[in-house]
């Protein structure tokens, strides 16, 4: 279990830094770019340490395509596709980067927990730092979302 939900992360972190090269391409707001770009420099972060940790396992992750990940990225390309005000797009943008964010809260989560039981140290004290990291970064896209997001399509 351990194994399959390491290399479950290690294929989304990959996925999730791709995706976010392209969504910061697409939004025009100035800090829901930033935001973007640091969690690509971030996400980047946790690929490096999952290495560490695969490393140092006997045998090494296999990559594979992260099925919910690639759920969340496809539904914001169709999206984008249909060509929406940019105010909207960046809108929805934020949601979608929040779902990525709790999937990898979840996974992070997961991962801490049974490196824990396992006595594996090393590996649980970098899957805390990635969690923290992930729940830091969840919580400056909600904050973004009540300040720009929903009130530039839909204002009071």
């Amino acid at each position: 279990m351990f194994e399959h939900e390491l290399e479950g992360i290690y294929c989304a972190e990959h996925e999730i830094r791709d995706a976010l090269e392209n969504l910061e391409s697409q939004v025009e707001h100035e800090d829901i770019e930033e935001a973007f770009r640091d969690h690509h420099e971030e996400t980047q972060g946790h690929i490096d340490r999952l290495e560490e940790v695969i490393d140092r396992l006997s045998e090494p992750a296999e990559e594979e395509e992260c099925e919910a990940i690639q759920g969340i990225i496809t539904e914001q390309e169709h999206f984008a596709e249909e060509d929406p005000d940019q105010a909207v797009l960046d809108a929805f943008n934020l949601p979608a980067a929040q779902k990525v964010e709790h999937y990898e809260i979840a996974a992070y989560g997961s991962l801490a927990m049974l490196a824990d039981r396992l006595r594996m140290d090393e590996a649980g004290d970098i899957f805390h730092e990635n969690l923290e990291e992930e729940e830091a970064t969840l919580e400056k896209l909600k904050d973004l979302a009540a300040n720009f997001g929903y009130r530039q399509i839909a204002p009071d």
